[in-house]
Parts: C-alpha cells; sequence; structure tokens
C-alpha cells in the first residue's frame, strides 16, 4: 500500500479517542483541543475514506458499523506503534517505571508503603503520575495504570487489585467528641459531600432507606480534601476503606458504625499486554499484590467484626449498588 495514501496520524489519533469515547467533547479534552476542532477533523476523515464513521444524534454521536470496525484496527496500529517506540527507547528508559493512579489512591495507599519497594528494587526509577485523567498507553509515557472503576478496559492486561468499601468517619473530637450513636443521629450533624462516594447507598444499608442525600455544604472531589475536612472536625465524611485507614491507624479519624456499603468500582492493575512481561512491571505487580493482602490483614484488625451491607465472600467483596453515577475511571 502507498504510505502516502493513509490518513494524517494525527486525525487517527483523533479518530481514536473520539471512537473510545463515542463522544466529541471527551476525546477533545482528552486531546486538549476544541469540539469543534475534534468534529471538523472527524468530517474531513470520514469525506477522505468515504465512509461513515459516526451517527450523529443532536450532541450525541455513535459509532457505525464501518466506524466500529476501523476502531478496532486503528487501535491496535497506535498500540503497535505505541509498543514500538517504547523499544527504540532504550537505555535509561529500561529502568524507569511510570505508574498513573489517581491523587487520592497515590497519596493515601501507594506513596505510605513505596519504600518497600525502592528498597527492593534500587534498580527501578519509579515515576508516580498522579492524575485523574485516564491513562491512554497509546499515546501517554505510562507502564502501569491503577484504576478505579468495572474493569472493562479493552485491549489490555486487567488484573482485580481490590475491592472497595466506605463507612462513615470523622474526627474523635467531632461535636466536642459527642459522637453520633446511631445511624439515624447522621441526619441531624454536618456530612460531607463527594462526588464520587454517594451516602444514599450507605443510608440504605444502615436500614434508612429514606434518607436523602446531603444537598448543601463544599463538595469535594479528592478525598484526600474531603479527610482533612472531617479530621478538621467539619463533619462526618464517607470514606473508603483504601483512602481511610491510614487516618484510622494513626487515630487521627474513627470510624462510625459496624455498617459499610460496598462499592460497585474496584481498583485494577492495567497495563499493556506487551509490557506484562518486562522486569520493571514484574517486580511493582509483585509488590503491590502484596502489599494487598498485607492492607486486608491491616483492615480486618481494624475494623473486623460483624458488618451490615457486604457479600458474605469477605469485607471487600463488591456489591451491586443501584442509582449510582459512573466515575470517570481513573479516580
Amino acid at each position: 500500500m502507498d504510505l502516502r495514501k493513509l490518513p494524517a496520524l494525527n486525525a487517527l489519533r483523533t479518530f481514536e479517542a473520539a471512537a473510545r469515547h463515542e463522544s466529541f467533547s471527551r476525546a477533545a479534552d482528552e486531546l486538549f483541543v476544541t469540539h469543534g476542532a475534534v468534529s471538523h477533523q472527524m468530517r474531513a476523515l470520514e469525506e477522505e475514506l468515504g465512509v461513515a464513521l459516526f451517527v450523529r444524534t443532536g450532541k450525541r454521536v455513535r459509532l457505525t458499523d464501518a466506524g466500529n470496525r476501523y476502531a478496532k484496527s486503528v487501535r491496535a496500529a497506535l498500540m503497535t506503534l505505541a509498543d514500538a517506540t517504547r523499544d527504540v527507547r532504550s537505555g535509561e528508559r529500561t529502568r524507569r517505571l511510570v505508574v498513573s493512579s489517581s491523587p487520592s489512591f497515590s497519596a493515601r495507599w501507594i506513596t505510605p508503603r513505596i519504600g518497600s519497594f525502592m528498597d527492593r528494587h534500587p534498580e527501578v526509577d519509579l515515576d508516580l503520575l498522579s492524575t485523574n485523567a485516564l491513562a491512554d498507553f497509546s499515546r501517554d509515557d505510562v507502564d502501569v495504570a491503577i484504576r478505579y472503576g468495572r474493569g472493562n478496559y479493552p485491549d489490555l492486561h486487567v488484573e482485580l487489585l481490590l475491592d472497595e468499601v466506605a463507612f462513615p468517619v470523622c474526627s474523635p473530637r467531632f461535636n466536642g467528641g459527642q459522637l453520633p450513636k446511631t445511624p439515624a443521629d447522621l441526619l441531624h450533624v454536618p456530612l460531607l459531600r463527594s462526588d464520587t462516594d454517594l451516602w444514599r447507598p450507605w443510608f440504605e444499608a444502615a436500614g434508612l432507606p429514606d434518607a436523602t442525600e446531603p444537598r448543601r455544604g463544599v463538595l469535594f472531589d479528592d478525598s484526600s480534601n474531603l479527610l482533612l475536612a472531617a479530621g478538621d472536625g467539619q463533619g462526618v465524611a464517607l470514606a473508603r476503606s483504601s483512602i481511610v485507614m491510614q487516618e484510622l491507624v494513626a487515630g487521627r479519624l474513627v470510624r462510625l458504625f459496624d455498617v459499610e456499603a460496598a462499592s460497585p468500582w474496584s481498583y485494577y492493575f492495567v497495563c499493556p499486554p506487551p509490557l506484562l512481561t518486562s522486569a520493571r512491571v514484574q517486580a511493582f505487580r509483585a509488590w503491590i499484590f502484596e502489599e494487598v493482602k498485607r492492607f486486608r490483614a491491616v483492615y480486618e484488625q481494624t475494623c473486623g467484626g460483624v458488618r451490615s451491607g457486604v457479600n458474605e465472600s469477605g469485607p471487600l467483596a463488591p456489591a451491586a449498588v443501584k442509582g449510582r453515577p459512573s466515575p470517570s475511571d481513573v479516580r
């Protein structure tokens, strides 16, 4: 084939992002361009190929059958280019390990433990990339991602790392030390709000089906800031076990009640299949799964006992929770 007849690489990258999201707006955000630029590029690509790639309905788009087939081929080709680029970047790059995760998980779960990995593997130069943006392995210089979602990540190696539950926490000094004694008492105190962990499923697990989501007060989009506010005595927070455990062990926060709500999302270990066999990725994978085992032991020691609203297969087992919005992956 005459390579001069191929569409421009930039147009193919834009198409891959638009196809993956089935949204020109999300593709534009990911590529740091305008919605209009993505729309213009996609129309130009369709004209060049002589086939419709998207069906446009108002502000929404979806792939045609031809667009879906083309997206799979383009994604595979871009992944091959990304792998080839990694191979060319030899030398120091083979020592460098780039791990992407959300700021809260990186700060509250990985960072307190990462010293043991560095002691065990001084030959690895580790970069922790803390971002709420979804790592694009075909474009970003990332080896491994820890993603919080449902685990549906096509064409990637995906392993369940850690299931998640949430429960109320507050400062031991909250309300002058007069802490809520029953779940119903929470209806009369300030509840801190988060854009990822909602109170409604916990209320249902606690036997309060008529309780509503709090509508007033600050809305925190970062779990670390949520816990800082709780530690400052500003109210009661609904916290994920993986994010709050260090605060509980240190006594800066205390858990309220034996009720927890299982999250419909989990943490996943994700990487491109060709990278899974690399020494640096294998080293990190072995380390983080060992740390998860230790975390579960600490969880049982700190939060053990009879708990309501939890699947019988374990305290961190996932359970379906209705009425929840989808996270942006990664959170």
